[in-house]
């Protein structure tokens, strides 16, 4: 077996059936995570909370994990299915839970699973917290004769998790807040496909809801927010006045308004902007991936963009650092941080929604984006692209691109360099992706 483990953008990913979904290589993670939670929070009995989507492995991986985890005298509280910000939401309400797990691998097939990590902080993890892990995995599983049995751990089912957490969501919002509206819900057959109808018809809104009858192999099966073209039909076939499509674990929302036009995350931060708690906001965080239509939009308002790394916990490390309340990527994961340190997709929904009311916007009109363009190119190597004479190159696009914006980087799991040019005119944007893109593989084959 392999002695460690990694941490990608959020938590630990791969295939259900493979390291490190392993029973054996779960049973040192749990056995890591529960000493780290003693350790972080100076605490014998730790409380911790588990919860997961409606993949297939997520009984098996949960068990496996509780095998590790009971090996401390530790409070395992298990929630059952519940969509990741659930989790950081019970935690908020519940002082006394120190640390939690989500079993889910979000947006991806049933094949796969993952495991993301919550402290009491800041909910996710940051970068030390996640090395510590890795080390505690690494020490146990190459010394499991310190692990002793004994019988102090503790196992709890909480029953009312969902009701609870449902509440808590619209606790926020009037009684009859969404009374007459007509709203359809892509729950993608994930952790959203019993929770957000309910809370939608708790306000009184008439639901319409698809992909909401999860089997274990159907989650994000051509639908939920990585289809939203699926979901545009259906807001026109059943004249509604909104519809919301999100992803497997429920922190991810993709918007279509009432004549079928797609609204990513750029557009709900644009849209969630007209609400009166941030009309004193000075900037927005954005990722790299951001439309720079976005950013010229903001710019006329007095307003700029922040541009993150990809991943939500970089765009909250993004807010923490210059002290603003809004930021998200295209994707669809929305921080609202004076709400949650997190994304939770049916409230930034739901706030969608206030918003539009306050505008009076119910066309859901935004900003005209960019067109974009994007070329693969593939690379035998990937070499540094911060030298000479990639850099060079670059920077000469770049310059081009007044108006708009050149991104370059490597694919993080192909042999494959990604380039992409937005700017106001399509035909000028595929030119210079193009020619960059030719020059850049020219010069990467040679050899320097």
């Amino acid at each position: 077996m392999k002695d460690t483990i990694s941490f990608g953008t959020d938590g630990i990913r791969g295939r259900a059936d493979l390291y490190p979904f392993t029973p054996q290589a779960l049973f040192y993670l749990g056995c890591a995570f529960a000493y780290w939670a003693q350790e972080q929070y100076q605490i014998s009995s730790p409380k911790l909370l588990i919860c997961g989507d409606t993949r297939i492995s997520f009984d098996r991986i949960k068990n496996d994990l509780i095998t590790g985890l009971s090996k401390f005298p530790v409070t395992i509280i298990d929630a059952g299915v519940l969509p990741t910000p659930a989790l950081c939401q019970l935690m908020m309400h519940d002082k006394s839970i120190d640390a939690g797990l989500v079993i889910s691998a979000s947006h991806n097939p049933y094949v796969d699973n993952g495991i993301k990590f919550f402290g009491k902080d800041n909910c996710k993890l940051n970068a030390q917290e996640e090395a510590r892990i890795v080390a505690l995995y690494e020490h146990f599983s190459k010394n499991s004769e310190q692990l002793v049995p004994h019988d102090k751990a503790q196992i709890y089912r909480w029953q009312t998790a969902a009701s609870t957490y449902q509440d808590l969501v619209g606790a926020h919002f009037t009684e009859n807040f969404l009374e007459g509206l007509t709203v359809v819900l892509d729950c993608s057959n994930g952790a959203t496909s019993a929770v957000a109808p309910a809370i939608f018809k708790a306000l009184k809104a008439r639901v319409i809801t698809l992909n909401d009858q999860p089997n274990g192999f159907n989650i994000n099966d051509r639908c939920g927010a990585l289809y939203p073209e699926n979901l545009a039909y259906e807001v026109v076939r059943w004249g509604a006045d909104i519809g919301f499509a999100f992803d497997g674990d429920g922190d991810r929302v993709i918007a279509v308004n009432k004549y079928g036009q797609i609204k990513d995350g750029d557009d709900i931060l644009y849209q969630l902007l007209a609400l009166p708690e941030y009309a004193q906001e000075r900037a927005v965080v954005g990722t790299v991936m951001t439309n720079q239509a976005l950013e010229c939009a903001l710019e006329a308002q007095n307003r700029d963009l922040v541009r993150a790394a990809v991943g939500d916990k970089y765009v909250f490390a993004s807010l923490e650092q210059e002290q603003l309340l809004l930021g998200g990527e295209n994707s669809g994961h929305i921080i609202l941080k004076n709400y949650l340190p997190t994304c939770d997709a049916i409230f930034t929904a739901l706030m969608v929604l206030m918003s539009l009311m306050h505008q009076k916007n119910w066309d859901f009109i935004t900003f005209e984006k960019f067109p974009q363009v994007l070329i693969n190119v593939p690379v035998a190597q990937k070499k540094d692209l911060a030298v000479d004479p990639f850099q060079n190159i670059i920077q000469e696009y770049e310059q081009l691109l007044e108006h708009g914006r050149v991104l370059v980087r490597y694919s993080g799991t192909e042999n494959l360099l990604r380039v992409m040019t937005e700017a106001p005119n399509h035909d000028y944007a595929r030119h210079i992706a193009q020619v960059l893109a030719a020059r850049l593989q020219q010069a990467l084959n040679l050899d320097i």
